[in-house]
């Protein structure tokens, strides 16, 4: 029996090391994140309906509108990691930092917003007369606390540009600790109620930022970059994330109508969406994690001028997301009598959640595609292309699922559209990995 020859076995093997040692930690991190809204939802829900209502209302702005500039992570981990595979690390932080500068200013502009806003935005999004106070409360709070949280956006990119997410595990870990005892003394121990927990997250994300500050710091120091903010460094930054804005925005455009459409449905049809929806996010977190993976690696391939190499681990990455989408697949058959009573007890909510439920994991394996692609030509800093990818997955998937309800469709029907709204972005990703054109090498694209 023929073997296969020991240096692809061998780069393979480093691939896989290479692989694993980003991803594991990232995954880490990612989970790490939402469970802030849930520290805070598990404590406010105890002082009253009211308060939680409001809680809800109050962060799904915040996180619409902090989610948003996630480009910040992505952008700048490909820049970093480019000028890492180039050798030259005092250029990489320098990136960094223009990335920093750029969230700071950012983050400015959004509490200059959100601040006086506050009021309309909660009765925009439908507030009842008893949760707006509340609510108001505490975006106007938490309003603070967002230049901190798009620091930290930035400065978790500098670390996995660098090859480095441990230390944003270590962060997010530490972060999510402090925040839970945060809301406890203040909310219970101080008596601020939902004001409590606004200042304790605004606190606990702020900590997060000085951390993530320090360590950027010490590397800048001990490489001789310089920390002050440069007009063309952070126009450049502007620039790179533009691209990516628009995709993110696109893929939010795309889950807000899924969202209203099976509003449409009835509300048997919403409660089932929803619940299949957080478990389509959830599944999401571990495929993330492989393509932030992707960022770091393909970035430093390019820096370092190996096309060849970027393309190789490009390949093995796909095979990752493949088998972990038929992994997470296999899970979700398996454990469904088990999560649908977690959400509801309600046989008409199950009865209608069980087709789109199988069709999710019918389709991992396309979202592993999906998922690994987007983080390798994100890693390449080939932003455009994403831009118009996702563009172009909109215009098909919108016609698409607003005629379910025309047609008499329901949840299942929903879940087809969305189905062929990943196929979409599987090819459109898979043309432009087989197209080549991605594979700029140089400390810059």
């Amino acid at each position: 029996m023929t073997q296969a020859p020991a240096r692809p076995r061998a780069a393979r093997r480093q691939h896989d090391r290479e692989i694993v040692t980003l991803a594991v930690p990232a995954f880490g991190a990612l989970v790490a994140e939402p469970l802030f809204v849930m520290a805070d939802s598990a404590i406010i829900g105890h002082l009253g309906t009211a308060q939680l209502a409001g809680l809800g209302v109050a962060s799904a702005l915040l996180m619409t509108a902090v989610s948003v500039f996630v480009f910040l992570a992505y952008a700048t981990t490909a820049a970093v990691a480019r000028r890492v595979g180039a050798g030259d690390l005092p250029a990489a932080i320098r990136q960094g930092m223009d990335g920093i500068w750029l969230a700071l200013l950012l983050g400015a502009v959004v509490v200059a917003v959100v601040l006086p806003t506050s009021p309309a935005l909660v009765e925009l999004f439908g507030a009842s007369e008893t949760a707006a106070p509340y609510a108001t409360t505490y975006l106007r709070i938490s309003a603070l606390g967002i230049p901190a949280m798009l620091v930290v956006l930035a400065a978790t990119g500098v670390l996995r540009g660098l090859q480095d997410t441990r230390t944003p595990l270590y962060v997010a870990v530490g972060g999510f600790v402090a925040n839970g005892i945060l809301n406890a003394v203040l909310v219970y121990g101080a008596g601020l109620g939902i004001a409590g927990s606004a200042w304790g997250t605004v606190i606990a994300q702020s900590a997060m930022a000085v951390v993530y500050l320090v360590v950027v710091v010490r590397g800048a120091r001990r490489h001789g970059a310089s920390l002050r903010p440069e007009a063309a460094g952070i126009r450049a930054s502007a620039q790179a994330g533009a691209p990516l804005l628009v995709r993110t925005l696109s893929l939010r455009a795309i889950l807000m109508i899924a969202t209203a459409v099976a509003a449409r449905l009835g509300d048997t049809d919403i409660a089932a969406h929803q619940i299949i929806l957080s478990l389509w996010s959830l599944l999401a977190f571990a495929l993330d994690a492989i393509a932030i993976a992707g960022q770091a690696i393909i970035g430093r391939y390019l820096g370092a001028g190996d096309a060849q190499g970027a393309r190789a681990v490009c390949r093995r990455m796909v095979e990752w997301g493949i088998a972990v989408g038929v992994v997470l697949g296999v899970l979700v058959v398996l454990t469904r009598p088990v999560f649908l009573p977690l959400f509801t007890s309600d046989s008409a909510v199950k009865d209608a959640a069980l087709p789109a439920l199988v069709i999710v994991a019918l389709t991992q394996p396309i979202s592993g595609i999906v998922f690994v692609l987007d983080g390798v030509l994100m890693g390449a800093g080939d932003g455009p292309y994403l831009a118009w990818a996702m563009l172009l997955t909109l215009a098909v998937f919108t016609p698409v699922a607003l005629l379910v309800p025309v047609l008499g469709g329901g949840l299942t029907a929903l879940w087809v559209a969305m189905t062929l709204m990943m196929t979409v972005r599987m090819l459109t990703l898979w043309l432009r990995s087989r197209s080549g054109r991605w594979l700029v090498t140089g400390a810059t694209r």
